[in-house]
């Protein structure tokens, strides 16, 4: 208790709670509320029905809502855990009388995966203060780790991304299944897996976020083979979090992990040979594994047989506005009397969310005459760009009548008129999107 109140660890221990043959609205709650539950492993576990109908439950919500598990194995083997076999087993089966066939199934599988989780164990040390210390540091960092990251909460349009991808992800089912991402470069593929990422990774057995796949060359790689072992190498590697790995076939992925639950995100993808090295085969993995590709290529991952793919598309109009802001203002919306500015600006852009957002840091900081000249230069010094073009048809647009009154009036309406100002600017904006992507697809 010391130890954990030293780096203040709250914890909450079952000790004080009341037995009885089911687990009470109290523990679920506390269990439910938890970030880290620890299983303490003991050659005595098994006799308690009361541990295992807890340990079915952290299980469950281990998988359910992300919960970390860290297992502390005191006296007993994680192979007696995992296979109720030795004492551990003989305890077992003891509790298992009278019980029905279905509650001792839910009793072995959750032993079967908790004794799955790389976890401590009381006799690799002599000292028991040691092993405690050892622990306690790694859930406070654990606890630093899994604390709500604001690193996300700038990137507009991303809860509507993940409602899309969780549809395609099934969590909840025990298959494997390969999902690819897919779009035009600077359309923000790595950051929605990124995002995936760090959500669920918690919730698997082993996780790893390949970044920049195409990257990964190694001079002296002759041939496609050679490339392969060196794929394989640099992605156990980081798996399994160990150094200097020897792969001397490309079997030893699937040696390794097809009894783990594992989260792989392999990022920009450009070569068949990248995901036939990482990720040939769903049966190259464990039950309830997920394998997420990013790529700019869709044909790519159509031919390696991936089914589940999700389109990253150019941001709306509204969104495009709301990313641009916060690279200028560092809020969804542009400050008072900026609105019109803000809307030139986001036009003058582009369509790529990457493009956007870059113009929006240039801005920041600018007084309204520094943003006029500006405009004007961006206006006038590439009459050729993308953007320039896609603001000349914009220009076009509002001279025609009443658009034409509005861009007039726009800077003189109260706040509260923006909105429909803006909603109309939205429409010419979505309009010249369609005809830009129809136009290069036509160059093509």
């Amino acid at each position: 208790m010391k130890e954990f109140k030293s780096k203040a660890i709250d914890i909450f221990i079952d000790e004080d709670i009341k037995r009885s043959k089911s687990i009470g609205p109290e523990l679920i709650q506390a269990i439910r509320g938890s970030r880290i539950a620890i299983a303490f492993l003991s050659m005595n576990y098994a006799s308690s029905s009361w541990c295992l109908n807890e340990l079915v439950l952290i299980m469950k919500y281990r998988k359910e809502l992300g919960l970390t598990v860290m297992t502390l194995f005191y006296d007993v083997d994680p192979t007696d855990v995992k296979k109720q076999t030795g004492d551990f087993g003989m305890a077992f089966k003891e509790t298992c009388k009278g019980k029905t066939k279905d509650e001792i199934g839910r009793w072995r599988h959750a032993l079967e995966e908790v004794a799955k989780i790389a976890g401590y164990h009381s006799s690799r040390w002599e000292n028991e203060a040691d092993m405690i210390e050892i622990v306690t540091t790694d859930i406070s960092n654990s606890l630093n780790i899994s604390t709500g990251s604001s690193d996300f909460s700038s990137l507009v349009g991303m809860e509507a991304h993940m409602k899309k991808l969780e549809q395609m992800l099934y969590l909840d089912l025990n298959d494997v299944r390969m999902i690819g991402i897919w779009g035009p470069p600077g359309i923000g593929k790595t950051s929605i897996a990124r995002v995936l990422y760090s959500k669920y990774s918690d919730s698997f057995d082993l996780s790893v976020f390949m970044e920049n796949v195409k990257g990964y060359t190694r001079p002296g790689c002759s041939d496609e083979h050679s490339l392969k072992l060196h794929l394989q190498q640099q992605f156990l590697s980081q798996i399994l979090n160990q150094k200097d790995i020897e792969v001397r076939h490309l079997g030893v992925v699937q040696d390794r992990l097809r009894n783990m639950r594992v989260l792989v995100v392999l990022d920009d993808v450009d070569q068949p040979a990248q995901l036939e090295a990482m990720a040939k085969e769903n049966q190259w993995f464990g039950p309830g594994s997920r394998i997420i590709v990013t790529t700019q290529d869709q044909r790519l991952l159509k031919a390696h047989g991936i089914k589940d793919m999700y389109k990253v598309d150019f941001p709306p109009p509204d969104e495009a506005f709301q990313i641009f802001s916060m690279g200028a203002f560092g809020q969804t919306s542009p400050k008072h009397g900026f609105e019109e500015l803000a809307w030139e600006a986001t036009y003058l852009s582009g369509i790529h969310p990457s493009g956007i957002k870059s113009m929006g840091s240039y801005f920041r900081g600018m007084s309204k005459p520094e943003w006029a000249d500006a405009l004007q230069r961006l206006r006038t010094s590439n009459p050729d760009s993308e953007s320039l073009r896609t603001h000349r048809k914009l220009r076009n647009r509002f001279r025609n009548g009443k658009q034409k009154m509005m861009s007039r009036m726009l800077s003189r309406i109260r706040r509260h008129q923006i909105a429909a100002a803006a909603a109309k600017a939205a429409s010419v904006y979505e309009t010249s999107i369609k005809e830009e992507v129809d136009s290069s697809a036509d160059r093509r």
